[in-house]
């Protein structure tokens, strides 16, 4: 077998459930069905989202809490309608993820549907 031939034959087992080549070599020989490993390329794109996604909102909820923190501090009018402007800009920012996560997911049920 040749280095080439080598590498390929690696490269199928690979992708196979197969832990040995010989284990691999014996199925293909004898005809016997083998299990190809399958990577959802939606699947991972929608994790990739759904990890940035999550970062996020992790990042508002910190925002969030150190805001509430901060209203309880206050104590003059003017503070807090300030606090107040404030706090809708990050909740509209929250909702705006929201429905980012609820678009994507629409997306995936959809193509997953078919």
């Amino acid at each position: 077998m040749s280095d080439e031939e080598y590498k390929r034959l690696n490269n199928l087992v690979k992708h196979t459930t197969s832990q040995a080549r010989s284990d691999y070599c014996r199925r293909v020989i004898l005809k016997k069905p083998v299990t190809v490993k399958y990577r959802n390329a939606s699947l991972d794109d929608f994790l990739s989202d759904m990890l940035a996604l999550k970062k996020e909102l992790n990042a508002i909820g910190n925002n969030f809490n150190q805001s509430v923190h901060k209203l309880h501090s206050l104590d003059k009018v003017s503070e807090i309608q300030t606090w107040a402007v404030k706090n809708e800009e990050d909740k509209r920012i929250f909702f705006e993820k929201i429905d980012m996560i609820f678009e994507r997911m629409n997306q995936l049920y959809k193509l997953w549907s078919q």
